[in-house]
């Protein structure tokens, strides 16, 4: 016998950090764990980055090109950070969660905010290394950037954390497994507050096997 099937309202999930907090790593390992969470691709106009590919990393797409699509009216969110325009396809979002599928982001705290003042159902979840020095030392072990952007990120960061109370949860992002877990933790208990079933009584009451 195939078990109850409680309908549920899929949510979108957005990760915000400083540059260097790890936010696309916990994404990655989030979307290796949960079945039910698929990645949102954002639009930039930033240099593709070693080992990242068009489509699956970011729409990796020019300035002009970014302002035809804004016109269009599908962003979600956008903004320029560190600038460089970055944007999220709001088609690409409702056709997932119709899917009855999770959709996972990692964005900067002005696309954050546009998405909290906008009134979407989502879970924001707001992650930091250990400390300041932390994050420094992670920004140079990457080896990316220059002297002068890392200075860039750093004093960007500062202001970035200033907006982690606008954000429902945050996680210390010291230990990676540990990081990674909690953030699995929140997903799950996300999915199992009552406003996010449908019609759970009636399932209850008259025992349909939605299948």
């Amino acid at each position: 016998m195939k078990p109850f099937q409680y309908d549920k309202r899929c949510f979108l999930i957005v990760l915000s950090a400083p540059s260097g907090g790890g936010k696309s790593t916990i994404c990655k390992e989030v979307l290796d764990r949960l079945e039910n969470v698929e990645y949102s691709i954002s639009y930039t106009t930033r240099s593709k980055r070693g080992g990242e590919t068009d489509g699956k990393d970011y729409f990796f797409v020019s300035e002009e090109r970014f302002q035809e699509l804004l016109n269009e009216g599908d962003f979600l969110e956008y903004a320029k950070v560190h600038n460089n325009w970055y944007a999220t396809s709001k088609s690409q979002v409702l056709e997932r969660i119709e899917r009855q599928r999770h959709t996972i982001m990692d964005i900067d705290v002005q696309g954050a905010q546009s998405i909290i003042e906008g009134g979407i159902d989502a879970v924001t979840i707001f992650l930091i290394p250990p400390n300041l020095k932390t994050l420094e030392e992670r920004l140079r072990r990457r080896s990316t950037d220059t002297e002068e952007t890392i200075k860039l990120r750093l004093n960007n960061a500062r202001r970035e954390v200033e907006k982690m109370n606008d954000y429902q949860y945050l996680v210390i992002n010291d230990d990676l497994e540990t990081a990674v877990n909690d953030v699995v933790n929140i997903i799950k208990a996300e999915e199992n507050r009552v406003t996010r079933y449908l019609a759970p009584e009636k399932i209850f009451y008259k025992g349909v096997n939605n299948e």
